[in-house]
């Protein structure tokens, strides 16, 4: 069976990586890659009732890392989250940690994942309550790479324009739906609040960092004095075109097989090593929905 992509690749290529220290469960990842839609998973034989034309069917490896299984994904996830739009208009927001916590993404992904999650919701909520007056919402993905597929960890949020009062009714965000909150104040109180669950977490021995943050003094720690990135893009027009946006951001793999141009025997000089330095990033963490 002709192979194409990253299938090609794990198959052409398997002895060599296994002589470059990969883990067991990235070993079990790509054997997951490379049997995608062969026989070596089994399939089932799918007939016509009208002519009679009979196919053979193999079965996926479902990994969340094969390109060729994302797609069946993304159209799931987006039928569910249209579910659970409101007939608003949504921002989408992206919230970036510096680079400097890259080592401690590395060494506690789960706690530093979890924090981010956390910080970033309860920002969105403080200036829901404090620009609006009401109760605001998100559905938000984290993705740990960036295009170069170097660590790069961001959520990416969608943001309904506008949020619930008290007495249960429905107020929209300034300008009439079309400004949700100032970048700058929100990159600020997301640094804040990162950093002092930064701390926290340094106190309980949950994590070691190298340089603790003094919360009395915090200002002058190089972390909070790095400049922390949040951005905000225009409301999107349309739930359904709003989940669809997102959604390609969504089980989206770091090498897809669109990207690879040619697959050769040898390395060209012109390749650049480093840019694959990180085969133990997942390409998509945890989604939540808040």
């Amino acid at each position: 069976m002709k192979r194409s992509g990253i299938a090609e690749v794990i198959s052409r290529f398997r002895n060599r990586m296994d002589e470059t220290g990969f883990t067991s469960r990235q070993k079990t990842v790509m054997t997951h890659l490379s049997q995608c839609h062969t026989p070596v998973l089994g399939g089932r034989l799918k007939a016509c009732d009208c002519c009679g034309h009979t196919h053979l069917m193999w079965y996926s490896c479902r990994n969340s890392h094969c390109p060729q299984c994302t797609h069946i994904k993304r159209e799931r996830w987006i039928l569910s989250r249209k579910e659970d739009l409101l007939p608003v208009g949504y921002f989408h927001v992206v919230f970036t940690l510096p680079h400097e916590l890259n080592p401690l993404c590395l060494q506690h992904p789960r706690e530093i994942y979890n924090l981010l999650f956390q910080s970033v919701w309860k920002t969105m909520q403080t200036f829901g309550k404090k620009s609006l007056g009401a109760q605001t919402g998100m559905i938000a993905v984290l993705h740990t790479w960036g295009q170069n597929i170097s660590l790069h960890p961001h959520i990416h949020c969608l943001v309904p324009a506008g949020g619930l009062t008290p007495q249960g009714k429905w107020r929209r965000s300034k300008a009439k739906g079309k400004y949700l909150y100032p970048v700058k104040a929100l990159s600020k109180m997301f640094r804040g609040k990162f950093t002092d669950g930064l701390q926290k977490l340094h106190e309980r021995g949950t994590i070691k960092q190298d340089a603790p943050i003094d919360l009395s003094q915090k200002q002058l720690h190089p972390l909070y004095r790095r400049k922390w990135v949040v951005y905000a893009k225009k409301p999107v027009r349309g739930s359904n075109h709003v989940v669809e946006y997102l959604g390609r951001y969504v089980n989206r793999v770091a090498i897809a097989n669109s990207r690879i141009k040619k697959v050769v025997s040898h390395r060209p000089p012109t390749y650049k090593s480093k840019d694959f330095s990180r085969p133990e990033v997942s390409p998509v963490g945890e989604i939540g929905i808040f």
